[in-house]
C-alpha cells in the first residue's frame, strides 16, 4: 500500500519562498510520473506541476517561471520550489503518484 506525506506548508508574506516536500514508501518510485495539485477554497483542484520518470517537467501557465519541481529518486522524495509567491497561490497541495493522493499542505501566502 503506497503512502504519501507532504509537508513544508505555511504562511508567508507575497513575494517570499516555500518549498514543499513528499515522500513516498510502499511503491517502486522511479518508474514512476509525479505530480503537485493544488485546491484553493471554491475551487477545483488543479494541476501546478509535474515531472516524469526520465526527468521531463510541466507547469501550469500560472507558475511558469516561479515554481520548480523535483524528485529524488535515492529518497523517494519529489519537491516544489516555489518563488516569488502570490496571494493566489494560497491552497491546499497535494502530491500524486499513480492513482494515490497525499493530505496535502497548506500554503497561505498574505498580501
Amino acid at each position: 500500500q503506497a503512502r504519501i506525506m507532504e509537508s513544508g506548508g505555511g504562511l508567508v508574506q507575497a513575494g517570499e519562498s516555500l518549498r514543499l516536500s513528499c515522500v513516498v514508501s510502499g511503491l517502486n518510485f522511479r518508474i514512476f510520473d509525479l505530480n503537485w495539485y493544488r485546491q484553493a477554497p471554491g475551487n477545483q483542484r488543479e494541476l501546478v506541476a509535474s515531472i516524469t520518470s526520465s526527468g521531463s517537467t510541466n507547469y501550469a501557465d500560472a507558475v511558469k517561471g516561479r515554481f520548480t519541481i523535483s524528485r529524488d529518486n535515492k529518497w523517494n522524495k519529489v519537491y516544489l520550489q516555489m518563488n516569488n509567491l502570490r496571494p493566489e497561490d494560497t491552497a491546499v497541495y497535494y502530491c500524486r503518484i499513480g492513482n494515490f493522493w497525499g493530505r496535502g499542505t497548506g500554503v497561505t501566502v498574505a498580501s
